[in-house]
């Protein structure tokens, strides 16, 4: 028996029909009923049935006009329809529009249930399918933090590409942005993702190991080799995702072969003359201007339009301040449960630090520093002292580190009060620089509370 999961809308005019439907099929599925089209597709806009049965000759809104919307608006939603016996060419156009199927008037119950069950079963399927890739990405998905628009963007632009099962996509960014998890994303949140994940640091292979690295080799191919030869990472990712991390360390002859690959998806083991077919994601990451290595030569122009059908750019954490404590905090219940400690969270003054520090390392260096940290540290809270930022807390904080540097006082005298609402208005209009315009991070950046922010801003806007 098909499970109560399954909700289906009935759409007829016929009252006789609609509850002859729900009589019948009542204690198997959720059933809402509809006399046309409108009220139908009103209820569309509310929630999302798994399928419809609907009249063809409605009142009204016709049944095809309506199949037509609902194909427009929810595409993933199953559609068979009731055709009278002599339209022919009613049921011709639906199927054009995206129908499942159709019964013919008057329905036979046997036949109606057949047809709506082998409709389910794509539906059930499509379901598995997604229960399971929901389990892959809670058990192998990094989690990616981030508040700020700059990576939420990134994050809705992978949610795009993920669709895809073969685009290349090339990640670029500072060291330490999450590259990696990035390129985990994209495969978890793609249809080859009960496949390998296979990442691969370029820079780490020495280079005249690259080849047999990448496309193995037949055994007894080279001195030193295997007799039983050896799978190369790209093989290794049949069905699945390759992910090449500093693919701007490759070398050219590395480069050329990576090239022919992208174009034929074939490549020769060193040492075999017959090529190897494989289907893989190809996913590329790089620190470097590529582009500005394309015009000293040092990378192929052709293999970089090839690496990046779909280019992300990742901010850099300095980019996104208003994720700092974010990041710190979700570092900090993560080593609180790795290493079985018990901090309550991070002191003002440390918060203050951590939002004024430049992160040449990204969040790979904030990582690192609250990791130590929860090592080290002997306090409730961690403090600047345990994340090693009090010296750079003091002279990014103390005035005197920035008062050296102002005028001496003219021979005429200043207007006190209007200098001093200058200097004010200056730092507010920096700290929402830095933060991206978030009041709440701009006010942590001058040491104010939010709604002693909100009212010197206003004030001194106005």
């Amino acid at each position: 028996m098909t499970s109560l999961r399954f909700h289906l809308f009935i759409v007829d005019d016929e009252p006789t029909i609609r509850e002859g439907i729900s009589l019948a099929l009542g204690s198997a599925y959720q059933i809402s009923e509809f006399a046309n089209a409108e009220d139908a597709l009103a209820a569309l806009e509310e929630t999302s049935p798994d399928l419809v049965l609907m009249d063809i000759g409605l009142p009204g809104m016709n049944g095809i006009d309506a199949l037509a919307r609902i194909k427009k608006t929810n595409p993933h939603v199953l559609v068979v329809m009731i055709s009278a016996y002599e339209d022919v060419d009613g049921v011709i156009r639906s199927m054009k529009l995206g129908a499942h199927d159709y019964v013919v008037k008057p329905l036979k119950m046997d036949q109606l249930e057949l047809t709506i069950d082998n409709a389910l079963e794509t539906i059930r399927l499509r379901k598995e399918v997604q229960a399971l890739q929901a389990q892959n990405l809670r058990e192998n998905m990094p989690l990616f933090i981030g508040e700020s628009n700059a990576i939420q963007n990134v994050m809705d632009l992978i949610q795009r590409v993920s669709r895809s099962a073969d685009t290349p996509v090339l990640i670029e960014g500072e060291t330490g942005t999450g590259k990696e998890l990035l390129a985990s994303a994209i495969h978890f949140h793609s249809p080859v993702f009960r496949g390998p994940f296979v990442a691969v640091n370029c820079a780490a292979i020495p280079k005249e190991l690259v080849e047999s690295e990448l496309f193995g080799y037949r055994g007894g191919a080279f001195s030193g080799a295997r007799e039983a030869g050896k799978t190369g990472l790209v093989e290794s990712a049949h069905n699945g995702t390759l992910f090449l991390d500093e693919i701007g360390d490759l070398s050219p002859d590395a480069q050329a072969k990576l090239l022919r690959f992208l174009e034929s998806g074939e490549f020769y083991r060193v040492g075999e003359t017959r090529p190897t077919r494989v289907a893989v994601r190809l996913v590329s990451a790089t620190n470097r201007d590529l582009t500005a290595m394309m015009q000293t030569e040092r990378f192929r122009e052709d293999l970089y339009f090839r690496l990046g059908v779909i280019k992300i750019q990742v901010p850099s954490l300095n980019e996104r301040p208003e994720d700092i404590l974010p990041l710190a905090k979700y570092y900090l219940n993560h080593f609180n449960t790795k290493f079985d400690t018990r901090f309550n969270g991070l002191s003002a003054e440390a918060e203050q630090a951590l939002c004024a520090h430049r992160w040449t390392g990204n969040v790979r260096e904030l990582k690192n520093l609250i990791e130590r940290a929860t090592l080290t540290s002997r306090n409730e809270k961690l403090t600047s002292h345990d994340l090693g930022l009090e010296g750079r807390l003091e002279n990014t904080q103390d005035p005197a580190s920035w008062l050296q540097r102002l005028p001496d006082l003219p021979p005429t005298g200043l207007d006190l009060p209007q200098t001093m609402e200058q200097i004010e208005r200056h730092f507010i209009h920096e700290a929402l620089k830095l933060s991206r315009s978030n009041e709440s991070q701009a006010a942590r950046l001058l040491g104010l509370n939010h709604h002693t922010f909100r009212y010197r801003h206003r004030k001194l806007s106005s």
